[in-house]
């Protein structure tokens, strides 16, 4: 498994607040598609469906979400996100999640 998987996206104008800058929501949104960029990635996805004939689909369900904030995004800034595997058990994964406009850190999750 690969130590850190990076991919970019841009802040659309509908990923932001009356402010003008980025919606904290938004950040969830964005991690979930990288996080699915990224098991693509690795030939898999967030659903295997049926994989031993029993009608029976897998999953990744979610059982914690955070995100902190360190500096705002606005409209049309490109963010890179990296996606690293912060700890893989037997029956879950943590995944960390860090935002950054350059070298600046704008948010970080897992």
């Amino acid at each position: 498994m690969p130590a850190a998987f990076t991919t970019t996206r841009r802040v659309e104008f509908a990923d932001t607040d009356m402010a003008g800058l980025i919606h904290f929501t938004t950040f969830f949104r964005m991690m979930e598609s990288a996080e699915h960029e990224f098991l693509r990635s690795l030939g898999t996805s967030v659903v295997e469906k049926d994989l031993d004939g029993d009608g029976v689909a897998i999953g990744w369900p979610r059982r914690e979400a955070q995100c902190e904030f360190h500096a705002p995004a606005v409209f049309e800034d490109e963010l890179a996100v990296e996606i690293t595997v912060e700890r893989m058990g037997r029956s879950s994964l943590t995944l960390g999640y860090e935002f950054r406009r350059g070298q600046q850190l704008i948010a970080n999750g897992r």
